[in-house]
């Protein structure tokens, strides 16, 4: 997550002591194989390619990634120093080799020109308009030139049922998910200066509509 004298750190599920019903919650909720799987799918995963997972959480996408090509070197980053821990835990079970780091999306531990692809899943709701164009910019400094960015989040309502069931997600993260409900996500990364930006697939859920970009 981001942190800077404006933002506040979020943990995830935005409370601390929810941090340990995480993966359960989502896999119940936001159809999380459905919506991974397919986040995974679009990527083109190659041998050698650098490939990090931001803010990846308990390394669900993160594991995914390194499964669907062992050759390509995976690295995960998050805030959240309790559920990288849960993320190693994961990892260890899976047996695979991934390479995770405690930081903020706006101030990355990684060189210029350093990946091929950036991944993220249920993350940017959480953020800032600010924050928003602070960590897009760092993205666009971490990666190569031709390198791609690929998102999954809360997006604009596909119709009245999908707004009606979006509003707890509202109320646990706060204003921070409006621009993300007014789909004004990928009007943020043009104005960073990404190109060729698409939406890839939606899926409803029982807290409203994710859509991938």
């Amino acid at each position: 997550m981001t942190n800077d004298k404006k933002d506040n750190f979020i943990p995830a599920l935005s409370f601390d002591f929810l941090t340990s019903l995480y993966d359960p919650v989502v896999a119940l909720t936001t159809r999380e194989k459905e919506f991974k799987r397919e986040l995974v799918r679009q990527i083109d995963l190659r041998p050698m390619r650098r490939i990090l997972d931001l803010a990846c959480g308990t390394a669900t996408v993160t594991i995914a990634l390194k499964q669907s090509c062992p050759q390509a070197e995976v690295f995960g980053l998050d805030g959240d120093a309790k559920i990288l821990h849960r993320a190693r835990q994961k990892i260890e079970k899976s047996n695979a080799k991934i390479a995770l780091s405690v930081g903020l999306s706006n101030e990355m531990p990684y060189p210029d020109n350093y990946f091929d692809t950036v991944v993220s899943s249920l993350f940017f709701h959480h953020l800032t308009p600010d924050s928003k164009r602070k960590t897009l910019a760092e993205i666009r400094r971490v990666l190569k030139a031709g390198g791609t960015l690929h998102v999954a989040d809360w997006g604009k309502p596909a119709n009245l049922l999908m707004k009606v069931a979006s509003l707890p997600v509202q109320w646990l993260d706060g204003a921070t998910t409006k621009d993300s409900y007014q789909e004004k996500l990928p009007e943020l990364m043009a104005e960073a200066g990404f190109k060729g930006i698409v939406e890839t697939a939606a899926f409803d859920t029982v807290f409203g509509t994710i859509r991938l970009h």
